[in-house]
């Protein structure tokens, strides 16, 4: 189990080395050409980009620690809604299925020795191009993301109104 959280700390503090040392701001602007893209090939993109750093770079939960903040910088640079960029973002993140380096479950699979990484490969391939594709396709089907953003912040001051007064 030793190796398990030692690979994952790791995971860790890759990505908050890279958002300390303003590689997240270099990125933002190696992307900058997205900006005139429709929205379907935007969400392409970034969910394919974020699918592969998972497989090769470090686990899922650290890459979306380190491309969550990333991806609402670059949609503030490119002046469209954050999460246009941040859900695919951060969903295409989960879909770690190539290697055992992408996410812990996977570790664990093939720990047993019962699996080899052409095995993960054969099968994961066919599901992260699934995955991408259903993700990219419904992605617009959210609704104008504005529109979301203002549900949310009702539902939040409904919160803090109903915590006052509760907290008498």
């Amino acid at each position: 189990p030793w190796n398990l959280i030692l690979f994952l700390g790791a995971g860790f503090a890759i990505a908050d080395g890279i958002q300390s040392r303003g590689l997240s701001e270099v990125l933002s602007r190696v992307v900058d050409f997205l900006q005139d893209t429709p929205h379907l090939a935007t969400v392409t993109v970034v969910s394919l980009i974020c699918s592969i750093v998972t497989e090769f770079i470090t686990s899922n939960a650290a890459t979306a620690t380190l491309l969550v903040p990333l991806l609402y910088h670059i949609a503030g640079t490119m002046h469209v809604h954050p999460l246009i960029l941040i859900i695919p973002g951060g969903i295409a993140t989960e879909f770690a299925f190539w290697l055992p380096t992408s996410t812990p479950s996977n570790v664990v699979g093939f720990a047993t020795g019962h699996r080899e990484i052409k095995d993960m490969f054969k099968v994961g391939v066919p599901l992260k191009v699934v995955g991408i594709v259903v993700l990219s396709l419904l992605m617009p089907s959210l609704g104008e993301l504005p529109t979301i953003s203002v549900l949310v912040n009702k539902c939040f001051e409904k919160i803090i109104w109903l915590k006052g007064i509760l907290s008498f």
